[in-house]
C-alpha cells in the first residue's frame, strides 16, 4: 500500500471514530436530559405548616414527620427514586449528607430521605440504591409507594422516565417549613454545607 493511500485510511478511520464517539456522547447527553413535566412543582412554601406523612423505612417501621418534629428539626431529601435506574446525582447527593452525619446529629436533626417510584418492586430498587450505605440512628431512608407523599407535597414529576422533582426541606420542631429548594432539572440540588448553615439559624 502506498503512503498517501495509507495516510489517507488512516485519517478516515479517526474521523469516523471521532464521529462515532461525537454520536456517543451526545446519545448519553439526550439520555440525562430532563424532560420537562405537565405541571410545575407546588411544594409547601417557607413558613407553611409542611403536610404530616407516615412513610415505612426497609424493615418495614414507620416514619412519621409529626413525631420526628417532637425531637428536632427534620432535613427532608426528596430522591428521584426509581425513574427506571438508580440517579448518580441522588447517589452522590445521599453520599454528601452522610459524609456531615455527625454535623446534623450535632445540630439535633432528623434526616429522612426519600425513594419514590412504582410500588412494584420499589423495596428492591431501593436496597440496591442504598447499597453499602450505613444510615446512623437519625437517618431515616424510607420508600414512597406510588408517589402517595409525592402527589401531597406537589412534588411529581409527570413525564418519560421522571418521578420526583429533586427537592429539600428543612422542617422546625413547629412543623413549620424554615427551608425549602425545588429543581425542575436532575442537578440543583441543596448541598450539605447550605442546609446546615439553615439548622444553625434554628438554634
Amino acid at each position: 500500500m502506498s503512503k498517501s493511500l495509507l495516510g489517507f485510511t488512516l485519517a478516515v478511520t479517526v474521523l469516523l471514530f471521532a464521529s462515532s464517539g461525537n454520536a456517543q456522547e451526545q446519545q448519553g447527553r439526550r439520555r440525562s436530559q430532563a424532560v420537562p413535566g405537565k405541571e410545575q412543582p407546588h411544594p409547601p412554601q417557607v413558613d407553611a405548616e409542611a403536610p404530616d406523612f407516615e412513610l415505612k423505612n426497609l424493615k418495614q417501621e414507620v416514619v412519621s414527620l409529626q413525631k420526628l418534629t417532637e425531637q428536632g428539626p427534620v432535613v427532608i431529601l426528596v430522591l428521584r427514586g426509581w425513574p427506571g435506574y438508580q440517579c448518580p446525582i441522588c447517589n452522590r447527593q445521599v453520599g454528601e449528607f452522610l459524609s456531615r452525619k455527625a454535623e446534623f446529629r450535632n445540630a439535633g436533626a432528623s434526616v429522612v430521605m426519600i425513594y419514590p417510584g412504582p410500588a412494584d418492586l420499589l423495596a428492591d430498587h431501593a436496597k440496591e440504591f442504598q447499597g453499602a450505605k450505613e444510615f446512623p440512628e437519625n437517618f431515616h431512608y424510607v420508600t414512597d409507594p406510588d408517589y402517595v407523599f409525592t402527589n401531597a407535597w406537589g412534588l411529581r414529576w409527570e413525564a418519560p422516565r421522571e418521578t420526583a422533582y429533586p427537592s429539600t426541606f428543612v422542617i422546625g420542631k413547629d412543623r413549620q417549613v424554615k427551608f425549602g429548594l425545588t429543581s425542575t432539572s436532575h442537578g440543583g440540588r441543596a448541598s450539605a454545607a447550605s442546609v446546615l448553615k439553615e439548622l444553625e439559624k434554628l438554634k
